[in-house]
């Protein structure tokens, strides 16, 4: 058994402190533009009471239009990392909000790949200041930010598990165009 909290868990855990931190500054019943195919998150967000809707399975590299639909906000949990170039769907969107998460680059890590799934694949693993230049390039401004720490339970074995439970992993940002 592992050290770690199951993937279920970890994933709960992410995805309640998710919403909480959307719900802080965006109550139910707003719309969101969810980035991607629908999935747990999203669902979660439409059992609190939010209408979501997602750009569903479209190469957001190749058709950035499709974040452009007309909402009280647009999120990306978990996206831009999959994206070559998520500045072209950052600009594309009409949205004046945004709440989005991304993994942070690990130094004692390479980034994420899954040999089997071209979208399962990180090409970006950003540190907290190039998602900020990214966002402010596209014309929106960070009002509020948080970086998590995977939640772990047990003693980890090995050095890399040991600094994972005190290296954030995710970083979570609102930001707004002017």
């Amino acid at each position: 058994m592992s050290s770690a909290t199951s993937p279920d868990a970890a994933h709960r855990d992410r995805f309640e402190r998710t919403l909480a931190f959307v719900g802080r500054a965006l109550a139910p019943p707003a719309t969101l533009l969810d980035i991607g195919p629908d999935n747990a998150l999203a669902r979660d967000f439409r059992s609190a009471g939010y209408t979501v809707e997602n750009t569903g399975l479209v190469d957001l590299d190749d058709e950035p239009a499709a974040a452009g639909l007309e909402v009280d906000a647009m999120i990306a949990f978990e996206i831009f990392e999959h994206l070559v170039n998520p500045l072209g769907v950052l600009r594309a969107s009409t949205s004046k909000r945004l709440f989005a998460s991304v993994p942070l680059r690990l130094w004692f890590a390479s980034a994420y790949r899954n040999p089997a799934d071209e979208w399962d694949r990180h090409f970006h693993e950003f540190e907290d200041w190039q998602f900020d230049w990214l966002l402010e390039k596209a014309g929106f401004q960070v009002v509020r930010r948080e970086h998590w720490t995977p939640k772990r339970s047990g003693v980890p074995l090995g050095v890399r598990p040991l600094l994972r439970t005190v290296t954030p992993r995710w970083y979570v940002v609102e930001a707004r165009r002017p």
